[in-house]
């Protein structure tokens, strides 16, 4: 069947062409060849999640409205093509959906590229929101997909978080080839691309910012941070299990301390890997 969707417009387009312009309703061939360059013209050629290149460079990809730029070392890999295929940090951003709010302080423990980052500054503030990354080769990149995404007043630390009882001032960390491949290096382990960061106290971390929410996707050092009870000022954490690094019995020990904490499981932020948890409600 012939579509006449377009037969109205096209029978009164001599009205808008000087005369002597050839006239694009003569024929059924130049009406298909008109169609078609409008249609061209109008359509976006790069889809939502794709990378624009300019010039052979590669500019900015957008992945849920969140502009995003990649580190030289990052183009043409599994990140990438998680933002091109729209699947990148769903779970996580999910979360930040559903939880956060505005004037809502809250601290993201691995920030990564920014992407969560900027969605917990787009709806509570970036003034509200600190953020925290361990891996060095990741803060220009973090720092680029705040300011692309308006969010320059959030507050980026340089550091990799441990428990309240560690005592030194750094500690060492294995920037690996992929962001998410960053970890904490753990005595006896192979030193090979491992560098010296800051040593980020959770304790001091929470008294200082006094975050109504925490998200935390920090490749399974997650396991050291959960021996002593959380602060009541925290209303909501989410936070990323790495069920391959660490036995059940870590699962167990978290959910064990937010508990003691006053916090119980959220299905409104879980989902899967993605743990989250949400304070009880005093009683009355």
């Amino acid at each position: 069947m012939r579509s006449t969707a377009m037969k109205p417009m096209l029978w009164r387009l001599p009205a808008y062409f000087p005369p002597g312009f050839p006239n694009p309703t003569k024929s059924l061939m130049m009406r298909y060849l008109f169609c078609v360059s409008v249609l061209l013209f109008y359509s976006d050629p790069t889809p939502r999640n794709q990378s624009r290149e300019e010039g052979g460079v590669m500019s900015d990809m957008v992945h849920k409205d969140i502009k995003l730029v990649l580190p030289d070392w990052l183009r043409g890999g599994p990140i990438e093509t998680k933002i091109r295929n729209g699947t990148y940090e769903n779970k996580e951003s999910e979360a930040a959906h559903q939880r956060v709010r505005s004037g809502m302080r809250v601290l993201e423990l691995g920030a990564g590229l920014g992407f969560v980052s900027a969605i917990c500054a787009r709806k509570a503030g970036a003034d509200r929101v600190v953020c925290v990354e361990a891996n060095p080769r990741m803060l220009d990149a973090l720092r680029e997909n705040l300011r692309l995404n308006g969010a320059r007043d959030v507050t980026v630390v340089h550091g990799a978080v441990v428990n309240g009882s560690y005592d030194e001032d750094t500690v060492l960390f294995r920037a690996g080839d992929l962001f998410w491949g960053g970890t904490i290096v753990e005595t006896g382990t192979d030193l090979n691309n491992v560098v010296e960061v800051p040593a980020l106290r959770l304790p001091d971390l929470l008294e200082t910012h006094r975050p109504r929410l925490v998200m935390m996707d920090i490749e399974g050092a997650e396991q050291y941070l959960f021996d002593a009870r959380w602060p009541k000022f925290v209303k909501f954490v989410v936070l990323e299990l790495h069920p391959s690094k660490y036995p059940p019995q870590t699962i167990q020990k978290i959910i064990t301390c937010m508990s003691k904490s006053g916090l119980t499981y959220d299905p409104v932020s879980s989902n899967g890997r993605t743990l989250g948890f949400k304070r009880l409600p005093r009683k009355t």
